[in-house]
């Protein structure tokens, strides 16, 4: 018996050789409130079949490793409780238990390549923690994205995190970079780390030769596409800085670390920026979802 449970519309789309788009389901269940993480996950689908692919939700429903989500199922998940977050470390224990869990990058990116979907959308990656010297406190989709063949599209790192570090781990994993449309790499809610991309690429199709070239090296991993937020939808560097650094402390007083400190980290900056940190989320997570579809889309005529 098969442990990916494909949707039908994903099954009939990957025999059709269409299209089709990973996305993650850690947004859902740990990144908004009920209703508009609902409102969300079906903006993100409804903007992935708006420019040609098909959307591939993916989670952990009662020991299903489900590839596809039908509507009931995204409000099912939408309003679960005691979600487990999943990262390669505990997927299969989840799994093994019957239980419920959202994917976050990592456990996302092993579930599309086992389904045979080549690109992933997501909001921001994680990353090497600020402090991460001594907490040794490393993000496991580093490491995924040096050993799955998924090319992902977020809006760089998340903006918590030291991107330096971040980028230099990605560099010594051998992780292509590829900043989309400019030089400089984004930061999340901003359009600029302070950061020169190693590569950059203008167009989908750019992206989408890289990674088939990729895949006739026989090279391990993906590839990391950094779009940057929307200009009318970003929160400048200068303003983010002080407000991140305000939220560290107060995780670190409350002796918050772990998977438990991201979260933390994002609830604490929408209450310092008043809201303003959702909304720039859910646009760069639809803009992001409008790119790795035309990723897709061009992956499927380079391998015809």
């Amino acid at each position: 018996m098969s442990l990916v449970h494909l949707s039908p519309d994903v099954q009939a789309a990957l025999e059709a050789g269409k299209p089709v788009v990973a996305l993650e389901s850690t947004i859902i269940t740990h990144g908004m409130p009920w209703p508009q993480n609902l409102e969300v996950a079906r903006q993100v689908e409804a903007t992935v079949k708006d420019a040609g692919a098909e959307p591939a939700t993916i989670a952990v429903l009662d020991g299903r490793l489900c590839v596809g989500l039908d509507d009931a199922q995204l409000e099912q998940l939408a309003q679960a409780k005691g979600v487990a977050k999943l990262s390669r470390a505990d997927m299969a224990v989840c799994m093994a238990e019957g239980r419920t869990g959202a994917t976050t990058v990592a456990a996302t990116m092993i579930a599309a390549e086992r389904a045979g979907i080549s690109v992933f959308a997501t909001g921001g990656i994680g990353g090497v923690h600020k402090g991460a010297e001594s907490s040794f406190d490393i993000s496991a989709d580093l490491q995924e994205l040096a050993q799955t063949a998924v090319t992902v599209v977020a809006a760089g790192a998340k903006a918590i995190l030291d991107l330096p570090k971040t980028l230099e781990v990605l560099e010594t994993l051998g992780v292509p970079v590829i900043a989309y449309g400019q030089d400089q790499l984004p930061a999340f809610w901003s359009r600029e780390a302070g950061l020169r991309a190693p590569l950059r690429m203008d167009t989908a199709g750019a992206i989408a030769r890289a990674h088939v070239m990729r895949g006739r090296l026989g090279l391990p991993g993906g590839q990391l596409v950094a779009n940057p937020i929307p200009a009318d939808a970003e929160i400048p560097r200068d303003v983010l800085a002080p407000l991140i650094a305000e939220a560290n402390r107060d995780a670190e007083q409350h002796g918050i670390s772990g998977k438990a400190l991201t979260p933390y980290l994002l609830q604490r900056l929408f209450e310092l920026t008043k809201g303003r940190s959702l909304e720039a989320n859910i646009a760069l997570v639809l803009n992001n979802a409008r790119l790795a579809a035309g990723i897709a889309c061009e992956i499927c005529e380079n391998t015809d």
